[in-house]
């Protein structure tokens, strides 16, 4: 495409779904609902992390961070997305799609840390009791979250200019229901190798690297495992471990799931959907139902709530 051909693109038009038809209203509620059950149950995990003295441990520190990285990812595809379903395409300035992407991508490279270094956490809980408490403490978890949040800010920040500076001309509609990278790349007319060769560089420390670390630290973890002699001792030593080993599984298991289809665009968005949206949402309930020290912070603050109530 010649870029000198055609006017400087100023919005995109977002198709999202658009083969909904009777079922949009249906849709666009149980996305709705989706979206609020997302926010009050994150928002519930870091408010029990921040107020119950049984979870001011490095594990729960590291699972509120999570919980606002869910928040932000939330915040950043549904609100337009709810427009997009709602209305059967939606347009977005070319800048608010950007700043859409940005959230987005530092959203989601965030939760690939997180789940690294909570691997990781499990790592040393598991495999080096003794040491646990001297590797793993308060200092290392505000360090480690606040190098994770420069290091996203940077690469995310240098993807997101190289895109900017592309020309984009002509065509402006978006086969998806929100600003992801290959169809931005797909709309500039503008040689877009040396952004894709970058986007590939970064992926590297973002993406496959946190993916190689917890697949080691979940080998070591196993074999550490079976070495238990009782049947009891193994299944307990499991358990402190088995919501994030879900939660790894989900989100790398649909992240994983997208390329496995690179023609298929209704088959992407069902697991971009699964991703961006099902994800969230699943990540507090699970650490809600399969962790006991979730549990009993809850119901001790619904039994408070209640006597509140009553008095």
């Amino acid at each position: 495409m010649q870029c000198n051909n055609y006017s400087h693109v100023t919005e995109i038009f977002l198709l999202g779904f658009q083969n909904l038809h009777s079922l949009t209203i249906i849709f666009f509620i149980i996305l709705l609902i989706i979206y609020c059950i997302t926010l009050c149950g994150n928002l519930q995990i870091i408010l029990l992390v921040s107020s119950s003295k049984n979870l001011q441990k490095p594990m729960y520190f590291f699972l509120a961070q999570l919980a606002f990285s869910d928040i932000l990812l939330s915040n950043s595809i549904v609100p337009n997305m709810l427009r997009v379903v709602l209305y059967g395409g939606a347009t977005i300035r070319f800048e608010s799609c950007l700043t859409q992407f940005y959230f987005f991508t530092a959203s989601e490279a965030l939760e690939c840390l997180l789940l690294t270094v909570m691997s990781y956490d499990r790592y040393q809980a598991i495999c080096n009791p003794l040491h646990y408490t001297s590797v793993i403490n308060l200092q290392f978890c505000l360090k480690t979250v606040l190098l994770f949040w420069l290091f996203i800010f940077l690469i995310i920040l240098m993807i997101s200019l190289s895109i900017s500076h592309l020309q984009f001309s002509g065509l402006n509609i978006i086969d998806h229901f929100f600003c992801d990278f290959a169809p931005l790349l797909e709309l500039s007319c503008s040689n877009t190798l040396v952004v894709e060769l970058e986007s590939m560089v970064l992926a590297f420390p973002l993406v496959i690297c946190p993916f190689a670390v917890i697949t080691v630290s979940y080998i070591y973890i196993v074999f550490t495992i079976l070495k238990i002699p009782s049947v009891t001792g193994r299944q307990k030593t499991f358990s402190t471990c088995s919501s994030h080993l879900a939660v790894v599984s989900l989100y790398y298991g649909s992240l994983i799931s997208i390329y496995l289809f690179p023609n298929q665009e209704n088959i992407k968005k069902v697991f971009s959907l699964f991703y961006t949206v099902i994800t969230p949402l699943l990540n507090p309930i699970i650490y809600s139902l399969r962790n006991n020290d979730i549990k009993q912070a809850l119901g001790k603050k619904c039994v408070s709530l209640k006597a509140k109530i009553l008095n």
